[in-house]
């Protein structure tokens, strides 16, 4: 078995892993980005396209307990490049022969599968070559705080290529990334094979649940994906809401909702690393209750103020991002430092299926609040509907506090 990276090779192994994580997610955000044109020419109604959303958050649920814990006893590079392929098939079939609902949800199971062995995989690999706890914290930071750059690329690079080529081309262009990612982790890490906890089968997370100390972190980790991934499945849709109240009343729009929703994401990375940072200086614990209450109460607000001048909209979603960021990867690095070496891939897997998890949920508890509350014309109805995934961030901040030192 190969030892960990020595200190000075560090920051080339975490900058390589995260180019890699960045580039396996070009085709994350195309269905999120593409979502309002979908809607119109599949004639969706809001609680199918969040069911579609969600089939995302379903594969990834149903294949990270696996594939991550796969990582206690297999070397995490294989497994990375066999689910990056995996995500490049699922967004070329979603460019050459999805149709309409059902289809599209089968495409998005297999790249919500596809992710599932990249992004926590990824994360096993990054720290295993990272020496020291404090650097591996580091790691982690930057590595799911790139997650948000990933997003925003994939917007961008979603919503361009849809405009002048057409949705399906934006799918298949997407799919280059999961396999050039692949490549890259082959290429660029040694190989590693771990050595397991012989007594315990693969799917064991009885030590991972019984532990008081890793528990806060990974349900803290849930109610923080409900929120994330709830917001940014409906975000350019709810901007495009907004953006079609100001033009009713003679306004001009100087940036278009997928360009707000790409730089509102860019601020989550900083925001990430510098939450971890200050979790390590201040109290980790400290840090999170406190960025899960102030994101709550503005996720909470958000969907009810859309009347608002768009630069002051605008303004107010990308500090909810950053707020929602901001404790990311506090909670992950939180996790991975306090695990034993031997199950961390059972307690990643927990983290991330339950993370995921939520994920899967919250998109399709959004569109089913939206469509009874009056639907995706209505303003009190988009109040409503983003306050189904800020409540609990208030809920679990108060819980975490009463932890805090």
């Amino acid at each position: 078995m190969s030892g960990p990276a020595p200190r000075r090779s560090a920051v080339r192994v975490i900058a390589w892993m995260c180019a890699a994580h960045v580039a396996s997610m070009t085709g994350f955000s195309a269905y999120a980005t593409l979502l309002p044109r979908l809607q119109d020419e599949w004639g969706m109604n809001n609680a199918q396209a969040g069911f579609i959303s969600g089939m995302f958050f379903a594969g990834y649920m149903a294949a990270v307990p696996l594939l991550t814990s796969l990582t206690d006893r297999r070397d995490a590079r294989r497994i990375y490049l066999v689910s990056s392929l995996v995500a490049a098939a699922s967004l070329a079939g979603f460019a050459l022969w999805v149709e309409g609902v059902k289809s599209a949800a089968l495409l998005q199971l297999a790249a919500g599968a596809g992710i599932a062995g990249t992004y926590m995989p990824g994360l096993r690999a990054l720290t295993d070559n990272i020496e020291g706890t404090r650097a591996q914290s580091r790691a982690v930071a930057f590595y799911t705080a790139v997650f948000g750059l990933g997003s925003s690329l994939s917007i961008l690079l979603s919503g361009s290529i849809a405009d002048a080529l057409g949705w399906r081309f934006a799918f298949a262009l997407g799919a280059a990334g999961p396999v050039v990612a692949g490549v890259m982790v082959m290429r660029g890490l040694p190989p590693r094979q771990p050595q397991p906890a012989h007594a315990s089968h693969v799917l064991d997370f009885r030590p991972v649940l019984a532990s008081r100390e890793l528990r806060p972190y990974i349900f803290g980790y849930a109610v923080h994906c409900w929120e994330l991934f709830g917001s940014r499945s409906w975000l350019v849709a709810f901007i495009v809401f907004a953006q079609g109240l100001q033009l009713a009343d003679g306004a001009s729009l100087a940036w278009s909702a997928v360009t707000i929703a790409a730089v509102a994401n860019l601020f989550g990375p900083v925001a990430s690393i510098y939450g971890n940072e200050v979790a390590m200086r201040h109290g980790r614990e400290r840090l999170i209750w406190k960025a899960m209450l102030a994101s709550g109460v503005l996720t909470c607000v958000l969907g009810f103020v859309s009347f608002l001048p768009l630069f002051a909209l605008a303004g107010l979603i990308m500090l909810h991002m950053c707020l929602v960021m901001g404790d990311s990867s506090a909670l992950t690095a939180g996790v991975v430092t306090r695990a034993s070496e031997r199950i961390r891939g059972a307690t990643m897997a927990v983290h991330s299926m339950l993370g995921f998890g939520a994920g899967f949920v919250a998109p399709l508890v959004f569109g089913v609040v939206l469509d009874l509350a009056g639907g995706k014309t209505s303003s009190h109805a988009w109040g409503l509907a983003f306050i189904t995934l800020g409540a609990g961030a208030i809920v679990m901040a108060g819980f975490i506090r009463s932890r805090a030192p």
